[in-house]
């Protein structure tokens, strides 16, 4: 379906996402499935303005296309059955893949996955949070420093048959403040490759043309700034972050 009709052609809801926070909804346009969040149903928070994670949404999304590594699926704003919102095309994950997991301490794999915490169970066993150290994964936390996500939940990462991984859930990105909360820690500290500084330094001059046009009407200039001085720390600094300041460093629950 060509991108006009997905604005213009009727959104018809399905079903319903009951675990989400917000108001989600899953729905067709045309036959292409989608899934809707409307401003309306949004839950207020203390740290972000009303009514606006919607346009967040939309905004991680064009940060992701500048980046080029499709993290986030495609997203835009349009009006639906219960007002305007945001709207995602909707992916189809595999099941029998985890980018994130919690195993036994004991059982942690010495290849191909990074620890990220431990801790006990509700039965009092040791687990650990592992996720992936796959170059798809690695781009999403790159991805999430430079949009402060402060919500990236291990269920927020959509596996897909291919291996390529998908981020969704953008609600709580470009606050102006520090407020990075995420499961994907394992590279801390760890040297950026040249792709990813590449990647960086696109969204840098985008902000300069393009892409600052564009976030100007879904961000204040504060955040918009913040989101330029991110990209400049991160590119100086060429290394994975640590955690820091005084919020936790990953969200709860963490799936």
């Amino acid at each position: 379906m060509s991108a006009p009709d997905l604005v213009a052609a009727e959104l018809t809801l399905t079903g319903r996402i009951t675990t989400a926070s917000n108001a989600t909804f899953l729905g067709s346009i045309g036959g292409t499935a989608v899934v809707y969040k409307p401003v309306a149903g949004e839950s207020p928070l203390w740290d972000f303005p009303d009514g606006t994670l919607a346009q967040r949404e939309v905004a991680a999304y064009l940060v992701s296309q500048v980046l080029g590594w499709n993290v986030v699926p495609k997203t835009w704003l349009r009006d639906g059955p219960l007002g305007e919102g945001m709207v995602q095309l909707w992916q189809e994950q595999d099941p029998a893949q985890n980018a994130v997991d919690l195993v036994a301490t004991d059982k942690v794999p010495e290849t191909g996955w990074k620890p990220v915490l431990e801790g006990q169970d509700e039965d009092g066993r040791m687990v650990a949070l592992v996720h992936e150290d796959s170059p798809a994964l690695r781009r999403m936390a790159v991805f999430d420093v430079v949009v402060n996500n402060a919500d990236r939940k291990g269920a927020h990462i959509l596996a897909m048959t291919d291996g390529h991984r998908h981020g969704v859930d953008h609600g709580l990105t470009f606050h102006s403040d520090h407020k990075l909360r995420t499961v994907l820690w394992g590279w801390l500290g760890d040297a950026l490759t040249a792709d990813e500084l590449d990647g960086i330094d696109r969204i840098s001059e985008g902000l300069q043309g393009e892409l600052g046009r564009s976030l100007a009407d879904l961000l204040t200039e504060e955040e918009i700034a913040a989101l330029a001085a991110r990209c400049d720390r991160l590119r100086r600094a060429a290394r994975f972050p640590a955690p820091s300041g005084g919020m936790p460093a990953v969200p709860w629950p963490l799936f």
